[in-house]
């Protein structure tokens, strides 16, 4: 170990004395171009930011959902080994008569994604980022704007015949919202709607 060590600082000294690191330097400190940004600024924020064009209603979410996430989720979006996605207030509520077997064999299924999330954009975000768990990114906006819908529908917080959209989707009222806490209320208004 100490001979790698050894080798370590020699090739490190000799590496300075030669100027690759000022190389290297040089090459790291490269600004990006905004055309290299922008495949990775991908984040939908609470306000709003970065919502994509697109929409998704109900009816097409519910079919998605029966060929991507009914396998996780189940058919309700309380049963199967992945987070509950309904469910009126999730780990504060003791309406769900298999709650005690559900804690001993699912404990993540008490965190509803419906009653905890403070708001629809960041269900949105997640699934259109992160779902399926086997192929993320791999929906379109309009199936992450579906799914999202019929999550919310799920809830009980939207009607069967809503249609999200970057507008409607801002109007959306989570019950999560009143038990959440902005950390840092003075930039709660940066950005707010820039696409």
């Amino acid at each position: 170990m100490r001979s790698w060590l050894v080798l370590l600082l020699l090739f490190s000294s000799a590496a300075l004395s030669s100027g690759l690191y000022d190389n290297l330097a040089i090459q790291l400190a490269k600004p990006l171009l905004e055309k290299e940004i922008k495949p990775f600024e991908i984040t939908v924020f609470p306000n709003g930011k970065n919502l994509p064009t697109g929409q998704g209603s109900v009816l097409q979410g519910k079919a998605l959902y029966k060929t991507q996430c009914l396998m996780c989720h189940g058919g309700q979006g309380i049963e199967g080994p992945a987070a509950r996605l309904s469910g009126s207030d999730g780990w504060f509520s003791f309406s769900d008569p298999l709650r005690v077997l559900r804690i001993d064999k699912y404990p993540v299924l008490l965190i509803s994604v419906g009653g905890l999330w403070p708001h629809a954009t960041s269900i949105f975000d997640y699934i259109r980022r992160a779902m399926p768990h086997y192929a993320p990114k791999s929906l379109s906006d309009d199936d992450s704007y579906a799914l999202t819908a019929y999550v919310l529908y799920l809830n009980e917080i939207i009607g069967e015949e809503v249609v999200l959209d970057k507008n409607t989707i801002m109007q959306v009222t989570m019950p999560g919202l009143e038990r959440s806490v902005l950390a840092w209320p003075e930039s709660s208004n940066r950005g707010s709607n820039k696409n």
